[in-house]
């Protein structure tokens, strides 16, 4: 049995503890010994233990603790720590030096000095005091890391090929023979895509929606000489006028179809530019000389007309008429480009880290991201690393415009390539890194320059607009100040400051294409498009499929999505038709541009016009009595058109509006008429019955009609 008995203050028994009391009948306890009783009063709070009759006492200093009162218990306890810092942190080494610090903080050496108090004097002392350094990082406001000592031999190689650029030029014995790559040039409809086939014996023309050429292809065709030369086939729409010029500065030789029939069109004459600015030599093939409509003279006349000197008209050009459709002269064209090609003696060199550009890109289902390029300098091979803007590739296989699988791509040879991490841009140049960490290092850098160029970019942008609100606010101040001790107050209504929607038409937009070149089209062709009544939003752009974040964006900003050229996943079908999302599939580049200024126009509100129904001529006022008061009436003459009686009318005299609004009535003769055609003499009453007419007064009877607005914005085509 164990009996405990509590005391507090001066020996007071407040309460008791015990176990087993009620067994033993024990009622009350009696502290009679006088050595314990003396010991108990001089505790604030003590135990006594009795177990087996003896007694055992306990005391501890948690029982001396002061209690709170019942203000302080509804006090809110607050437990504040100590601030933590969020300084950059800096990484250090063991043994770092002032000097070397001083390069990472990138401070003067003498702050450095200031931060460790001037304890240390010489520049290259080794700092090995850990805690000493922390204390002077803390005050200079920076944390710290460790890691490893970089050496100076990593900064260098780093610094070297973070800038990956072309070689210098090759020499001249180290050039090897190579394809020269011919790029088709032209109007559209001239025939560019049909010439191709012809040489190749394909039918890419068959494979194209509405008869237009709408990607930059590369094709390899072997000659019946047994000559190899790379095509690059060019749209001619006016949409693609980057891809053409792509096409120009790759070429070696651009060989300008022109109809026969048609003649010198727009694109004809900016292609003869682009090529131009290139400095590429160009060929003319005049097509569709078996076309009823051909004139070959005239065609010729028109070239001379916009510089092009044609050899049978003096010149240094070549021209050879052809017709692609039924193949004729096709051995004259093909010995023409071989002559050009030997007298510009095109070779490559073979060796060496792989230059290439590319032609066209897109995001195949099964392949990922895939690119068309055109190899102009060493050789490439699958496992290649890959740089391209701000893309990097492993190069997982090689194919040719059949599909067949390369082992390797040469110098003037296109190819489709795949690997990609992120998809390229058409156009951009293609180095070789020679490894992966090399290919990342050159993207970092690149990357920290378009964000290095956009920052100034906005730093412009935002110091015009400084300069404009301080030119503004100092016109203010002036103003303020001569107005003495009348303040100027706010000009009109307080403006709210969250925006409210007005209901104003304006039209949200998805792009999604299926090669970058297209989608590159249509935003340059959409990029024209202003209107104050109807503005354009583009929510998202893409290559590839629609995907599930494309129809969330299209469902939340009420998006019209527009699919260039791929099929809608059957996955996201059942979607679309339960959300209502306005997806329109296209394959024509101007029929989607035609949509497209089609739905701004149904976005566009009506407006009212007045249609002039017809004209008459007062030939004297006479008065009707009415009652007790006589009210004027016009004797008129129907002029031009007709008078309608439920329509409005204008009272004109000498340029000047009398009186605008409905008839009270019109009679010819004494009978009351709905109609007055032309010639037909009539009286007119009108509603305001103070107008009085002259002779000569003009009248014009006309109708006021809401109708549609159509857009003025011209997308060039």
């Amino acid at each position: 049995m164990a009996i405990y008995l509590k005391i507090f203050n001066v020996g007071t028994v407040l309460s008791y503890q015990y176990q087993s009391l009620q067994r033993y009948h024990l009622k009350r306890i009696i502290l009679c010994h006088s050595p314990l009783k003396n010991l108990l009063f001089n505790s604030n709070y003590s135990t006594i233990q009795l177990k087996n009759g003896r007694m055992s006492f306990h005391s501890s200093c948690i029982y001396h603790k002061r209690r709170k009162s019942p203000e302080e218990k509804k006090v809110t306890k607050i437990i504040q720590y100590a601030p933590k810092s969020k300084g950059p942190v800096i990484g250090v080494w063991q043994g770092i030096t002032l000097l070397e610090l001083a390069k990472v903080l990138e401070e003067d050496i003498d702050h450095i000095k200031e931060l460790f108090s001037n304890v240390y004097h010489n520049p290259n002392i080794q700092i090995n005091d850990m805690k000493q350094l922390q204390n002077a990082l803390r005050r200079g406001g920076k944390r710290m890391k460790f890691i490893a000592k970089p050496s100076n031999e990593a900064h260098e190689y780093k610094d070297e090929i973070k800038v990956l650029k072309p070689r210098p030029p090759p020499a001249k014995e180290d050039l090897k023979p190579r394809p020269p790559v011919v790029t088709i040039m032209g109007h559209v409809d001239h025939g560019k895509t049909t010439l191709l086939d012809a040489l190749r014996h394909s039918s890419v023309v068959d494979q194209e929606f509405g008869g237009i050429t709408q990607h930059i292809g590369a094709f390899l065709v072997t000659l019946n000489s047994g000559a190899k030369i790379t095509f690059l086939d060019t749209p001619g729409h006016a949409a693609f006028t980057a891809m053409r010029a792509r096409g120009a500065n790759l070429t070696d030789i651009v060989v300008l179809v022109v109809a026969a029939d048609d003649g010198v069109m727009d694109q004809t004459v900016e292609s003869i530019k682009m090529a131009r600015n290139a400095r590429v030599p160009i060929l003319i093939a005049i097509n569709k000389i078996d076309s009823p409509k051909a004139d070959i003279e005239r065609t010729q006349r028109m070239l001379l007309e916009v510089g092009i000197q044609v050899e049978c008209l003096g010149g240094d050009v070549q021209a050879v008429p052809i017709s692609a459709l039924k193949k004729q002269n096709l051995n004259q064209l093909t010995e023409a480009l071989v002559l050009q090609a030997d007298l510009l003696e095109i070779g490559g060199d073979p060796t060496g880290p792989v230059e290439a550009v590319i032609i066209e890109s897109n995001t195949h289902s099964g392949r990922g991201n895939v690119t068309t390029l055109v190899v102009q300098r060493g050789t490439l091979k699958k496992g290649d690393i890959l740089v391209a803007g701000t893309a990097m590739a492993k190069v997982k296989s090689i194919k040719d415009a059949d599909g067949r699988i390369l082992d390797q791509v040469l110098p003037g040879y296109s190819a489709e390539i795949d690997g990609w991490k992120e998809l390229p841009a058409a156009g951009d140049v293609v180095l070789e890194a020679k490894s992966e960490k090399e290919a990342k290092i050159v993207i970092k850098f690149r990357e920290d320059a378009l964000e290095q160029k956009k920052l100034e970019e906005d730093l412009k942008v935002i110091k015009q607009k400084q300069e404009m609100h301080d030119k503004e606010y100092k016109q203010y101040l002036k103003e303020k100040r001569l107005s003495g001790r009348f303040k100027m107050r706010r000009q009109g209504p307080r403006q709210k400051e969250i925006a409210e929607d007005d209901g104003s038409p304006s039209i949200n937009v998805i792009v999604k294409a299926d090669v970058v070149g297209t989608l590159e089209a249509i935003l340059e062709t959409l990029d024209t498009y202003e209107s104050d009544l109807c503005p354009l939003d583009i929510v998202n752009y893409g290559v590839g499929p629609l995907t599930q974040t494309d129809i969330e964006l299209a469902k939340a900003f009420n998006c019209v999505v527009y699919a260039f050229n791929i099929p809608m996943p059957h996955s996201l079908k059942s979607i679309v038709m339960e959300d209502g999302i306005d997806v329109r599939e296209h394959n024509v580049i101007y029929k989607l541009i035609e949509d497209f200024k089609k739905e701004v126009n149904t976005r566009l509100p009506k407006i009212e016009i007045e249609e002039i129904l017809g004209e008459a001529e007062v030939l004297q006022q006479f008065e009707i009595s009415k009652g007790r008061k006589l009210l004027p009436v016009a004797g008129c003459r129907c002029v031009t058109g007709l008078l309608k009686r439920d329509a409005l009318f204008r009272v004109i005299r000498e340029k000047n509006i009398v009186y605008e609004g409905p008839l009270a009535s019109m009679r010819h003769l004494k009978s009351e008429v709905d109609v007055i055609k032309a010639d037909t003499e009539c009286g007119l009453q009108l509603v305001d019955q103070d107008i009085t007419f002259v002779k000569g007064d003009k009248i014009s009877c006309f109708e006021k009609k809401m109708i549609n607005q159509e857009t003025d914005w011209d997308p060039g085509f």
